[in-house]
């Protein structure tokens, strides 16, 4: 039984946040200045299953590192927005390749770049960290700090859903 109040057999896109949601918000930066990012292995595990299992996927962030983007081309994602000024553009974007409706995908973000994306998804979700004008139009908001796992939550989430949760390619990366 999923904890979230939406029709998960809806879905067939998940777009994450990078910086707050699949990393914490806290984040060390280089000597050179740039920000480095934990990632949490489960969230991984997760994504790349999901896009074995034909859903759509995207990362849209305001961040960028080359590391981020590498992390998550290695993982099979192939709609990656980076340095995102205006994320419902990105957003739009996502819609337009993949064929998707807003009902159809979970958008989960954490702060006010991630406002308009999330009243337009089927399934706007935040983490227990987000903002409190993203917790407010959250759908569904997580006891998970950004970083903790959100990722993994949702999908496992959708998958058992579906039935979808430990089948097929499930036992490899």
């Amino acid at each position: 039984m999923s904890s979230i109040n939406y029709d998960l057999r809806k879905i067939k896109g998940f777009i994450f946040d990078v910086d707050g949601v699949l990393s914490t918000d806290c984040i060390p930066l280089a000597e050179n200045g740039d920000p480095m990012r934990m990632v949490n292995i489960k969230d991984g595990y997760a994504l790349q299953l999901a896009v074995k299992q034909d859903y759509h996927l995207g990362i849209i962030t305001g961040g960028y590192t080359r590391s981020v983007k590498t992390r998550f081309e290695r993982l099979g994602i192939q709609h990656i927005y980076m340095r995102s000024s205006a994320k419902i553009a990105d957003y739009e974007d996502f819609l337009l390749k993949t064929g998707l409706k807003d009902e159809e995908i979970v958008f989960a973000g954490d702060d006010i770049p991630d406002y308009e994306v999330m009243l337009r998804v089927g399934l706007p979700v935040a983490p227990a960290t987000a903002a409190p004008e993203i917790r407010a139009v959250a759908k569904y908001v997580s006891p998970l700090r950004g970083g903790e796992g959100i990722a993994r939550e949702v999908i496992e989430q959708t998958m058992k859903a579906q039935d979808r949760w430990m089948k097929g390619d499930a036992f490899g990366w």
